[in-house]
């Protein structure tokens, strides 16, 4: 875990008083954080709290009920989804959203799409190097990838077009433990030396403490607590706020 320290006052994402749900049913009530270049936050908490619904709201999936969001000053709470992808958002799914019917190639090439950086052989071999294994399978159905390489693949779609910010939704689910490490690494990387923000929604403890500068506890539907990560070594700590 790198401690990075943040010149910018301004956040890079910036969040204020947003709520969000489904019908009248408030699932995310009166959130406010910013996101800085670089940082990686990890909001932790139960299942159902909110973090999903926090993540398609910020995406522009679900539409905000109230408050807003900015992307370098910009206000976005009203942005498309495709808005936010062209500003520089980046997203990769609970579940990771492969196309199983469509090869390692046509996956990543789906990422041109996303973005608005432009798109050549060494955006490629960038992604290749960070996963080699996207490059010596090209060919192959993502679908026959096991759980740790469709997550492998799904990043590097989403790190294709060089966004600003990441969103990540359970990276860790149904993935061995040396590739969770490995895209852990990866991120604290980019984070440290390109400058990439990630907020990241996380259960797994050891890859929290591995990435994250700090975490954000959520408990129905608000922030209620901030944490260093080191703090969820304490047994009791983790309980308090995850249950595990």
């Amino acid at each position: 875990m790198s401690g990075s320290t943040h010149t910018s006052t301004q956040p890079l994402l910036d969040v204020g008083g947003l709520s969000a749900g489904y019908g009248r049913v408030r699932i995310v009530d009166d959130v406010t954080f910013g996101l800085h270049e670089g940082e990686v936050l990890a909001v932790i908490g139960r299942n159902g709290v909110g973090k999903t619904t926090l993540i398609k709201t910020l995406i522009g999936t679900l539409p905000a009920l109230s408050g807003s969001v900015r992307l370098e000053g910009e206000d976005v709470t009203r942005a498309k989804p495709y808005q936010r992808a062209r500003s520089g958002v980046a997203y990769v799914p609970q579940g990771r959203g492969i196309f199983s019917s469509l090869t390692v190639r046509e996956n990543l090439q789906m990422g041109e799409r996303i973005g608005d950086a432009p798109i050549d052989a060494a955006s490629y071999q960038r992604i290749h190097g960070f996963f080699p294994i996207l490059e010596e399978r090209a060919g192959q159905m993502a679908g026959s990838f096991s759980g740790g390489q469709q997550q492998q693949l799904a990043l590097g779609r989403a790190l294709l077009g060089k966004p600003r910010v990441l969103l990540l939704d359970e990276p860790s689910e149904g993935i061995q433990p040396n590739i969770v490490q490995d895209i852990g690494m990866l991120l604290r990387r980019l984070a440290t030396s390109e400058r990439l923000t990630v907020l990241v929604v996380e259960q797994n403890l050891a890859l929290i403490r591995l990435i994250a500068d700090r975490c954000i506890v959520m408990d129905k539907g608000r922030f209620v607590a901030t944490l260093h990560p080191d703090e969820l070594a304490d047994g009791a700590v983790a309980q308090r706020y995850l249950g595990v």
